[in-house]
């Protein structure tokens, strides 16, 4: 069967993030204990109060982009968790809020 892909298409190189994916599953199955920071797939599935948290958000038009570094509310909300659950003192400018952990280390 011929390939409907362009050339131009099939020269793109592959995805690192796959690649990084690829290769923390080999070491996985070598018994290496790894921390895979390239897909961004959980485990489980969505909490019902975070569906309900985003629904609200979408009927209240929270549809642009957000600050890069999150917003102020949700980055001090999380400082009063990390005092409050752990015991940490942080300053909201010391957390950032991302679409995931690729973009917070660049």
């Amino acid at each position: 069967m011929p390939n409907p892909l362009s050339d131009r298409i099939n020269s793109l190189p592959t995805s690192q993030t796959l690649a990084m994916a690829a290769k923390a599953r080999e070491l996985r199955e070598e018994g290496k204990n790894i921390i895979g920071l390239s897909l961004g797939e959980p485990d489980f599935n969505t909490p019902d109060f975070i569906k309900d948290a985003a629904i609200d958000a979408i009927n209240e038009n929270y549809n642009s982009y957000t600050p890069v570094n999150g917003y102020a509310q949700l980055r001090e909300a999380i400082c009063r968790k990390f005092k409050r659950d752990n015991n940490l003192t942080y300053t909201p400018n010391q957390i950032v809020v991302s679409t995931g952990a690729k973009q917070s280390i660049a």
